[in-house]
This record gives C-alpha cells, structure tokens and sequence, in this order.
C-alpha cells in the first residue's frame, strides 16, 4: 500500500481517533508548544469513557484540564516538568512528578514507563509520505517510535524542522486533520535587575562560544548584551525570538562551533510565530532528540560551551535548588544539568546559574541552608559561577569558606549582614 492509500485509510474525525484510547493507558503528549491541543480538547470532552488513563508529558502549554478536580477519576497527570496549569494538581495529591534528567526521559518510554498512546502535532506529508514532529522532537520522537497506538494532529501551520524531526505517515495510527495556530511563548518583560543579570552573565560569554540559554526572562536579557560579540554559536535544548534577533543580526552564525558548524542544534521550541517561520524549511535549523542533544558527552564536544540556566535558591556551600520551593514541586530538572555537565568537560566551557538576589526584595535568594524538603537540583560539586544583579560569583575550585564570602557579596545588602553573621558561626573567623 502507498502512503497516500494508507493516509486515506486512517484518515478519522478527532472523536474517532480518541475513542481508540482505553482505560488505565498511558498517553504520551508532546512536548510544549508541539502540543496537540484539539486532541486533548476532544479527549476530555469523552472523559467519561475513562478511567485512571495517565497523561505523561513535560511543560504542558495548553490548557491541561484533565488535571481539573472534576476529572480525577479519569485521568491521571504524570509530569517530567511541573508547570503553571499542572501544579495544583501535583500539589494536592491528583497527579505525579517523575525526577529524570531529561536526556534520559526517551530511554524511560523503553524501559521503565511503557507508551500505549504517543498523541502529537505533525505537519501535512511531503512527496515521499514524511511528516514533520515541527516544534517539538525531544522526547515526541521517541514515544512515536515506542506507542503501540500513535494519534496525529495534521496542522499546517507547524513548522518543518527536518531531517531530524520525521516520521512516516505510515508510523501513524490515526490521523487527524486540523489546522490551528501553534501555542506561542509571548516575550517576557525585562526589568533593570534581569538587565543588570544579563550583562553580567554577558561578560561570561567570550566570542565564538556555544550558547545553551533556558526560558524566561533571565536569558533574554543576556541575549540583550550579546549584540557585540562574534560568532556565537547555538547548542540547547530549546530556543525563543531571542536568538532570532541575533541571527538576523550576525551575531549568532555558529560559524566557530566544533560539533556540527553552522547549524542551530536544539531539541525543542518555544516562541512566537516570528521564530517558528523562521525556522519553517531552514536547512541551518537541526531539531534533534532530547538524548543526543541533551546528552552531556555530546554537549562537551562543542569548545567554549556556555550554559545558562536559572534557579530558585543557593545556599553558602553553592547547592542550587531550582525546581521545588522547600518540598513542594515547582518545575524540574528540565535540562539544567544535562548542560552543567556537558558545559564543565566542554574544552573552555563555563556554567552559569543566574537569579534575582531576593524574591521581591523580601525574601534572599542566597540562604545558609536551603528550604528544608527542597531538591538539590545542581550539586555544589558541578557550579562553576552564581550570578544576580550584584555581580558574578565563581565557586569552582573554591573552598567552602571562600564560596560563602563570593555569595554573600552578591547577595542584596539587605541580606548581608545576616548572612555574615552565619558565614563566622559556621568558619569561626571574622567574615
């Protein structure tokens, strides 16, 4: 059978397609903005035929009423990355998080978390019956490969971010045509403390370095300072708008990169429709699996690697909490330390964790001791730099001693003296 026979074949309305999902199954949903949204609109409205079917996924984007209250006997959240609109759920006992470095998240769908449904986003096929995964391959690629039953959204409006990103129309179980927009990530707004953050981040970052930037507004304030450098080059798991500017400026060529010149390596995107038309049939654009991005072997194969990430809390000693506020559940790991690591065995490469000093001027960032229940998220063994609007703080190498006296000098002032006090209770000399 062609493809074009086999697309006809399986060819369904979305409450077809959805009716194949029974009770107690896992479903696999894309990942971020490569969510499938009409799929998942569907699926709730046919919540009654459900029982405990368990939704696994990273940063949900969309909506995520399945973790409503009114829907706990349906279906069950199971989160790599706790966000916004699954963090209730989480907290008060209807859903799950799953600790996993995300490189290793496809290994798990082979192993200890078998997929019965992978439901994703696809672009309409090309001549040879290839879809493209669009905005989201990471993890996405991986449950398609492993679902016994794989449910496809057909937009035409998602991206194509080939060769990496495709699978065959025949790899689809049931096909569902639908257009809608793409979930878009609106720019953050910028204060003067992410700026002065991001100008100090900058300073860390030589020309020809390989940039790995998380999300928010933190990153986009260090891409704010970069217009003068040369050469940077592109190796993350994901990217925003941020990097387009740069690009159309020539500031961002990857020109210098050791692993893969000349091309944008990333695994997943998040932005505007600005950077999805950008990346739509660009040949310099790769979007490749979580665990060959992501991997940090592979990572350390770019020299001068540039990691920068944000965090929630760092103690005197340089542990990093970045994913839970004492034991609660906030994000998670994501990809932080899969790129702390590639950063640090990266020839040159340096890791950068960047915070506001206080949460809103009340409560200090940096602390004599974490949150008690709170995850260490980066150990103090793999820190090489803290930074916040007061200036860049260097562990690596450090003593404790010496550690706690660079914290606390970029600590708020208004948190000093207190802090302090502890470093000379705890190394018995005067600070």
């Amino acid at each position: 059978m062609n493809w074009k026979e086999y697309y006809k074949q399986h060819l369904m309305s979305a409450e077809d397609a959805v009716n194949h999902i029974q009770s107690g199954n896992r479903v696999v949903v894309a990942h971020a903005c490569g969510e499938p949204s009409y799929l998942l609109d569907v699926m709730v409205a046919n919540a009654k035929a459900y029982k405990d079917v368990e939704i696994v996924h990273m940063v949900a984007m969309g909506k995520a009423e399945y973790c409503k209250p009114e829907y706990a006997g349906n279906f069950r959240h199971n989160a790599f990355f706790v966000g916004g609109t699954s963090r209730d759920a989480i907290a008060e006992g209807r859903g799950d998080f799953t600790p996993s470095f995300f490189f290793e998240v496809p290994r798990q769908f082979s192993s200890t978390m078998p997929v019965d449904v992978a439901m994703v986003m696809v672009t309409p096929p090309d001549e040879n019956g290839m879809c493209s995964l669009g905005v989201s391959v990471d993890y996405t690629l991986e449950a398609v490969k492993q679902a016994k039953l794989v449910i496809a959204q057909v937009n035409p409006q998602m991206p194509w971010t080939g060769p990496y990103s495709l699978v065959s129309v025949k790899d689809l179980d049931c096909i569902v045509e639908h257009e809608a927009p793409i979930i878009e990530l609106k720019p953050p707004k910028i204060g003067d403390i992410e700026k002065a953050i991001g100008e100090h981040c900058a300073s860390l970052v030589p020309d020809g370095a390989t940039l790995q930037l998380g999300i928010g507004a933190i990153p986009d304030a260090v891409l704010l300072f970069l217009k003068h450098k040369k050469d940077l080059g592109i190796h993350s798991e994901m990217f925003s708008d941020g990097v387009v500017e740069l690009a159309e400026a020539g500031v961002i060529t990857n020109a210098k990169k050791t692993l893969h010149p000349g091309k944008f390596e990333v695994a997943f995107l998040m932005g505007t429709r600005r950077l999805y038309d950008f990346v739509d049939h660009n040949p310099d654009v790769e979007l490749r699996p979580v665990d060959y991005v992501n991997n940090p072997f592979v990572i350390a194969q770019n020299e001068n690697m540039v990691s920068i990430n944000s965090c929630v809390q760092v103690d005197l000693m340089g542990q990093v909490a970045s994913e839970s506020i004492g034991p609660k559940q906030i994000s998670g790991v994501g990809g932080q330390v899969d790129f702390v690591r590639g950063a640090s065995a990266s020839k040159g490469g340096v890791s950068i964790m960047a915070m506001p000093s206080t949460v809103k001027g009340k409560i200090s960032k940096i602390v004599p001791l974490l949150d008690e229940g709170a995850a260490v998220t980066t150990s103090r063994n793999d820190v090489d730099y803290i930074v916040t609007e007061y200036g860049v703080a260097a562990l690596k190498g450090q003593t404790l001693r010496q550690r706690a006296r660079n914290l606390i000098e970029i600590a708020h002032p208004d948190f000093r003296d207190e802090l302090k006090a502890e470093y000379e209770k705890r190394f018995h000399c005067k600070y």
